[in-house]
């Protein structure tokens, strides 16, 4: 940032923010000793599970194993990236953020996206009050009472209309060249490069206005109405892709969706296909409904989704969709370790239609019972017509449909290895029963058809070589546990910083099998290289990611409750635990590999006397290993 260090802009805002009154802001907070607690409102809490710590400005569920800063708070309460959650705490405590210098942008430039959010405010408002006031926008005012929209949805979705009159909105903007450049990089204008003419892409269409999870507009859906030959063909047309606006990781609604989202027990989201579906579903009761943007649910969708809700609920509007995104589905619920579940209307009607004819109560009962699990929407997608126990050949086909989706969806760093095995366990066993074969037939199989898309993959990445691909490697790398003599060494290195250049001569990062827990002692390193104390309070400013800041968090309150009389000393016995752990590892390689017979005379006698040594040291040499807890 122009004239500080980004470290020095987050500190600013760090120092001026009060984390006990940010979170008293969520949720209500006591007194506790010298911290606070409080329910904690991501899970059903009764017993105070939320601890906030005034000084070291941090804050800990041990329930949900979240915690984090100011900065992480705001990122998981309000569904934002770091930049966002810097900015709206920024703006809180007065404090101005300079843009990088690198991305020197003209102020009030089509490449100023604060610029940008004004503009796109400003013509939500102008298109908003044209379908309240303008008497052209009658057709669109009808049509909505036909739907049964009412007034107060159109006040708090704010649609909109825009008129026939290719050059209404650049008039309303005064003509100026500036403006108009501003509004075409929003998307709002279209046009001809050779003519240079420029018009309203949403001419004569009904506007559903499209906000990001903080409730600033950053696109539009635009509907024609019915009848209206003097638009184009096309029923729906979105804004493109804008500085603004990703169709792929926006949800119609979701800034009005969250807090009814965050009050469902437990936190469930309905996705459904259609604005009108939405403001419909929204009218009945409910408010914890979004919409896709004309393209299927997707992993960016959920990875957005899973910041506010424990459930997704997937609402398609008839079979014939049901059975095209089956495999998706299936393969979103796999990848995303996500609760995820589909209900598929009848008779092809759409949330709307429902709720009309059937009413609210109906509708949450299909909700309530319909709801089938990814899983089980997949197997029936794959099973329809088919006679499973006579049909053997095609029960086959649709066991290797669904077992090639599973092979293919990525493991997901984030999750430890024991949940991703009991996940796929408990999928592999259901499938056994569905399909009534033996469980370990079933395994074999993903097994094979795992190998095959590894081989694949290596020889796509590597040139044939053998080997894991590349991102089963980095997710075996992520999933790996933090040790108990890494993690002690973390918990001293925090709360005795100047230990960390003694140890640097002897730990190697590398030493450190967690990736997240080798990320931190990466960062203590380059903050001491830097000239600056790797504190605690610096590592929480240097470390952007939620998930390493409540490992870090974590660490800080193990520490402090050990605390460390004689900390170069414990240093030293957790180091050489960790050399031993090391050379423990080698040990196992080596007499796995004089087992398997692959290594030559020379080479296996040169191994065997390494192996007799190390024993030998083994006996004489008697230790403690540090355990968790």
């Amino acid at each position: 940032m122009s004239g500080t260090s980004p470290l020095d802009a987050k500190e600013q805002v760090r120092q001026a923010v009060d984390i006990v009154e940010l979170v008293e802001q969520y949720a209500r907070l006591r007194r506790q000793g010298r911290n606070y607690v409080g329910l904690c409102p991501w899970h059903d809490d009764t017993r105070p599970s939320l601890q906030v710590n005034p000084e070291r400005q941090s804050w800990k569920c041990w329930v949900c194993d979240v915690g984090g800063d100011v900065f992480s708070f705001v990122m998981k309460m309000e569904g934002v990236g770091f930049r966002e959650a810097l900015e709206m705490l920024a703006e809180r405590v007065g404090v101005e953020l300079k843009p990088v210098r690198k991305q020197a942008v003209e102020p009030g430039g089509p490449a100023d996206k604060r610029t940008l959010y004004q503009a796109m405010a400003w013509a939500e408002e102008q298109y908003h009050r044209c379908l309240l006031d303008a008497p052209e926008a009658e057709p669109a005012r009808r049509y909505l009472d036909e739907r049964g929209v009412t007034a107060e949805s159109i006040a708090r979705f704010r649609l909109g209309f825009a008129p026939h009159e290719r050059g209404w909105l650049i008039g309303r903007a005064g003509a100026d060249p500036r403006r108009t450049r501003i509004l075409e990089a929003v998307g709002i204008l279209a046009g001809s490069e050779a003519t240079g003419n420029r018009y309203d892409r949403f001419r004569g269409r009904l506007l559903f206005s499209i906000r990001d999870a903080q409730g600033r507009p950053v696109g539009f859906g635009g509907r024609v109405l019915p009848g209206d030959d003097l638009v184009g063909p096309a029923k729906y047309v979105n804004s493109p892709e804008t500085p603004l606006f990703r169709k792929s990781e926006t949800l119609y609604a979701l800034d009005l969706a969250k807090e009814a989202i965050r009050r469902s027990k437990p936190k469930t989201v309905l996705v459904m296909e259609g604005y009108t579906d939405v403001i419909a579903a929204h009218q009945a009761g409910f408010e914890n409904a979004v919409a896709v943007l004309g393209t299927a649910l997707g992993e960016a969708h959920v990875r957005l989704l899973k910041r506010f809700a424990d459930r997704i609920v997937l609402v398609l509007d008839g079979d014939e969709a049901g059975q095209r995104r089956a495999g998706e589905v299936l393969e979103l619920f796999v990848a995303q370790q996500v609760d995820l579940h589909v209900v598929t209307l009848p008779e092809g009607s759409d949330p709307a239609d429902f709720l009309h004819e059937h009413g609210p109560e109906a509708f949450a009962d299909l909700i309530e019972t319909r709801a089938l699990g990814a899983l089980d929407h997949a197997f029936a997608a794959a099973t329809r017509k088919l006679d499973i126990e006579h049909d053997l050949s095609g029960a086959d086909r649709a066991l290797e449909q669904l077992l090639s989706v599973m092979a293919r969806a990525p493991r997901l760093g984030s999750a430890t290895d024991a949940q991703r095995q009991a996940r796929e366990w408990r999928l592999l066993g259901a499938l056994a029963l569905k399909f009534r074969m033996p469980e370990e037939t079933i395994r074999a199989r993903l097994r094979e058809l795992r190998r095959r898309l590894t081989r694949r993959v290596s020889k796509a990445s590597a040139g044939g070589g053998s080997g894991a691909g590349p991102g089963e490697a980095a997710a075996t790398a992520a999933g790996a546990p933090l040790e108990p003599a890494a993690r002690e060494c973390l918990e001293l290195f925090i709360c005795h910083p100047e230990c960390i250049e003694l140890a640097r001569k002897q730990l190697a990062p590398e030493a450190i099998a967690s990736a997240p827990g080798r990320e931190i002692y990466k960062t203590m390193c380059r903050l001491s290289d830097a000239g600056d104390s790797p504190t605690f309070e610096r590592l929480l400013l240097a470390l952007d990611d939620p998930g390493l800041k409540s490992l870090l968090v974590e660490l800080d309150e193990r520490g402090q409750a050990k605390g460390f009389d004689d900390p170069e000393n414990r240093l030293q016995k957790l180091i050489e635990a960790l050399r031993r752990r090391e050379a423990e590892k080698l040990h196992r390689a080596q007499t796995s590999a004089l087992r398997e017979g692959t290594l030559s005379e020379e080479e296996a006698a040169r191994v065997a006397s390494q192996i007799v040594q190390s024993q030998i040291v083994q006996q004489r040499r008697g230790s403690s290993e540090p355990t968790d807890g």
